[in-house]
């Protein structure tokens, strides 16, 4: 397999393009990546094999994605501008990236005869419906700009798939964390945060009254995901969208609770305002993901913690001994 992975030098796509080129079935990863939220850091590794391809461009530009879908067998699109706050204050520019670039990827793989797209949403969709777990047919309305551009993605591949006979699967993430997450700037994710407070010996901060539950999942159960929505032979898996959770959740207080215990530390935290757009309780009803595609996560939350805090401590480019 060839494959197109956008995004690559990100948190989530970084981990896919390590986890592909491991198989022995795949011929090459092409990355393409603009580095805006990237970095070659991430990948840097995999540029010495054979089977790795790193193109530096932007999903905005259609020539680009043109080129990069040519001879491709399979797309895996990660590339993307996260964050709820960020969509809040600049929802322009996620609009441009979320819905422009992830169309102009999605019609560069129709014109290039790739048959299957695999691509990242949201448990952001889900947006005001108040049912716990979430199951994936049941979505309110969207909140956040960010969550618009999800939804209008998933749209999109549903009449691509009808119009054009192409095999479409999109995953919605639940909170993925894990190594290579950045710590820094104000649109990090919480348990990035979180570790980097921790590690730095300064009072972590919790939006709200830290009662807000999120099914924090650890990013190699995402990863995973991803492989069994791009070799899955399941004709009913195809043209779904699907949880990717852990089906478990934890309030922002046990969160830090657990990273404080685990790091051996005794801070107290500080608290400020509710940050706007953000649910109060999320949680995953994986059983679709598990019937149609396999998907059994194996990383726990306290054991994804535990891994994630390692690698934190080890890596001096964020000033951990």
């Amino acid at each position: 397999m060839k494959i197109l992975l956008t995004g690559g030098a990100g948190f989530i796509g970084s981990h896919l393009a390590h986890a592909l080129i491991e198989r022995p079935d795949v011929a090459l990863v092409q990355v393409l990546d603009n580095l805006s939220t990237g970095s070659r850091d991430n990948i840097a590794d995999l540029e010495g094999d054979p089977r790795f391809r790193f193109v530096e461009g932007d999903i905005r530009d259609w020539d680009t994605c043109r080129s990069a879908c040519t001879g491709m067998d399979l797309v895996c699109h990660q590339a993307g501008l996260g964050s709820v706050p960020r969509s809040i204050k600049d929802p322009l520019t996620s609009n441009e990236v979320n819905i422009g670039g992830t169309l102009q990827i999605f019609e560069a793989a129709r014109q290039a005869g790739i048959r299957r797209v695999v691509y990242a949403s949201s448990s952001s969709v889900f947006g005001d419906h108040p049912a716990l777990p979430k199951v994936e047919e049941q979505t309110g309305s969207p909140l956040t700009p960010y969550a618009v551009t999800k939804l209008v993605a998933e749209l999109y591949a549903g009449v691509f798939a009808l119009n054009y006979g192409m095999e479409f699967i999109g995953l919605r993430y639940f909170n993925v964390f894990g190594p290579r997450q950045n710590p820094d700037g104000p649109y990090a994710a919480v348990v990035p945060r979180f570790v980097d407070a921790v590690l730095s010996n300064e009072p972590p901060l919790i939006n709200g009254d830290g009662l807000y539950s999120r099914d924090f999942t650890f990013v190699g159960n995402a990863v995973e995901a991803n492989l069994l929505a791009l070799t899955t032979t399941n004709p009913e898996a195809l043209n779904q969208v699907y949880n990717i959770g852990v089906g478990q959740r934890a309030c922002l207080n046990d969160l830090l609770e657990t990273i404080k215990e685990l790091a051996g530390s005794d801070l107290v935290p500080q608290y400020g305002p509710v940050r706007p757009g953000d649910v109060a309780h999320s949680l995953a009803d994986i059983g679709k993901a598990g019937r149609l595609l396999g998907y059994r996560p194996t990383v726990n939350l306290r054991e994804g913690l535990k891994i994630t805090l390692e690698w934190y401590r080890r890596h001096h480019r964020f000033g951990y001994a």
